[in-house]
């Protein structure tokens, strides 16, 4: 079985997670010429070496109309018209570094104001969500349909399509909880929703190439403090990331700053088949995707693949009864009507018992919703008065 297993102890973000599938495949230059000619207007792709730590990487630079966009230390709750002078330098004080590309939703609900930012920041991959109109003309909003219609005419494959528009409505679906909208009021930045399409797209159509059937997911990092909004301080993870994380194993590791982005958190979520420490596997290759910040741990996404993993695990119970009391051939006769209702394994033991009698152990090891009807045949073909129930695993040599 063909293996991808994500390693994101140190984050997660969209740009990460596909450059560091980007190192997987054959020819990056081929993937890069090709993601820039599938129709995402006014985007353009670059892929260039880092260094984190030591390790040389990929970083992925996803250029909107000539511009990256930058990751923010704040977020606005605001519903009602106001002004901008968003120039991706935005100035307000924020007492942390942050990480990498965010595509966070912001929702606006209050009176007017004037906000004149000046920080750096990183690209980002998050959505703004507004209910209303800006007095200027550089910020188109999109909703939900707005990108289902621009991926929908895309030059990629039905899959491609497939996936990245489930991993966009699960990005909405997180914002609309976060927000108390519903899905259809939940619009996105139109700069944080091109870079993040182009994220989701370029993953999924790098999943797509590699052909893997297992996908495993590390805990993810998300890591620790806050984030200003304009009615006060979020905690990281931030709101639509932490939805987005439920029933996946995270942790906030020790970087103070935004470690995973929603963007990020959806596109593990909908591709995950499982969580946890890296399979046993015959690693093919693997792959560094850099931020672009500097922490005292690397900044990066390491992916591995497989050529498949060395076994695969069957969850089971195994049924065990002692005898004293009864014929070969009838515990022989018992065992054929095990084998008949297809058990994982059916055999016998010889044993010795109380008072130093011979017995017969039999044991049939079977998946469990399969346990009550192996139970009934033992007692209506045995004698015995009860059976020991033990619930095991087996792992199978591929």
């Amino acid at each position: 079985m063909r293996t991808l297993y994500w390693e994101c102890t140190m984050g997660a973000a969209g740009d990460m997670l596909m450059a560091s599938l980007l190192e997987l495949v054959p020819d990056k230059n081929a993937f890069i010429e090709k993601i820039n000619h599938i129709g995402i207007e006014g985007v353009e792709v670059s892929a260039e070496k880092k260094e984190k730590c030591g390790i040389q990487g990929t970083y992925v630079k996803v250029l909107v109309n000539g511009e990256e966009e930058h990751s923010h230390d704040h977020h606005h709750d605001h519903a009602h018209s106001h002004e901008h002078s968003h120039d991706h330098d935005h100035g307000h004080e924020h007492p942390h570094d942050h990480d990498h590309n965010h595509e966070h939703g912001h929702n606006h609900d209050h009176e007017h104001h004037d906000h004149g930012h000046n920080h750096d920041h990183e690209h980002h991959d998050h959505g703004y969500n507004h209910g209303h109109d800006h007095s200027h003309a550089p910020h188109h909003h999109a909703s939900l349909e707005d990108i289902h219609q621009t991926i929908d005419k895309l030059q990629v494959s039905d899959w491609v399509k497939e996936q990245a528009l489930a991993i966009y409505k699960l990005v909405a679906e997180a914002e609309s909880k976060a927000h108390g909208k519903e899905v259809n009021q939940i619009h996105f930045h139109e700069v944080g929703q091109k870079d993040a399409i182009a994220d989701i797209i370029g993953t999924c159509m790098l999943v797509e190439a590699l052909n893997v059937e297992k996908i495993v997911v590390s805990p993810i990092c998300t890591g620790t403090g806050h984030v200003h909004c304009a009615h006060g301080i979020l905690p990281v993870p931030a709101p639509a990331t932490a939805y987005l994380l439920e029933n996946m194993p995270s942790f906030a590791g020790e970087e103070y700053g935004e470690m995973c982005t929603p963007t990020g958190a959806a596109i593990l979520k909908h591709f995950a088949t499982e969580f946890g420490n890296r399979p046993s596997m015959e690693i093919a290759k693997i792959g560094y995707g850099m931020g672009t910040k500097d922490f005292a741990k690397a900044n990066c996404v390491r992916s591995f693949v497989g050529n498949g993993t060395m076994a695969e695990s069957q969850d089971c119970v195994m049924l065990a009864t002692n005898i004293d009391d009864m014929t070969g051939e009838e515990i022989g006769f018992c065992v054929e009507r095990l084998w008949e209702a297809n058990p994982i394994d059916v055999y016998t033991l010889a044993i010795g018992m109380k008072k130093n009698r011979p017995g017969v152990q039999l044991v049939c090891i079977c998946e469990t919703e399969k346990v009550a009807q192996m139970e009934q045949l033992i007692f209506q073909h045995t004698t015995t008065l009860g059976i020991r129930r033990t619930a095991c695993t087996i792992d199978k040599r591929k």
